[in-house]
């Protein structure tokens, strides 16, 4: 699972990472970094697709709010026995032992 977070979240970091800076053309002398590569690949990706470029990192986000909650789901499932342990030892710390009611 270790390698799965891993990567899912290099991909993410280095690609947001590019975006922001080219983006506020923040380019520190590196022609990757620039506003000009930066609309260059949209108006790439965009004539690939056939849409707009201006929707494509909308559409970028959306997929990568989608990947991690299928990460996070997957995670928390193979995990689900200690989340639950966890759970239940805050509820008595927080709420106290509650005993079940006689019938």
């Amino acid at each position: 699972m270790r390698y799965i977070l891993i990567f899912w979240a290099l991909p993410l970091g280095l690609f947001w990472g590019w975006y922001f800076l080219s983006y506020n053309d923040m380019h520190f002398g590196y022609l990757f970094l620039s506003r000009a590569v930066h609309d260059l690949a949209f108006d790439l990706y965009g004539q690939m697709l056939g849409i707009d470029p201006e929707i494509i990192p909308g559409l970028v986000a959306k997929a990568c709010v989608v990947d991690t909650g299928l990460i996070f789901a997957i995670y928390g499932f193979r995990r689900r026995r200690a989340l639950i342990g966890g759970v239940r030892g805050l509820r008595a710390r927080y709420f106290g032992a509650r005993s079940l009611p006689s019938a």
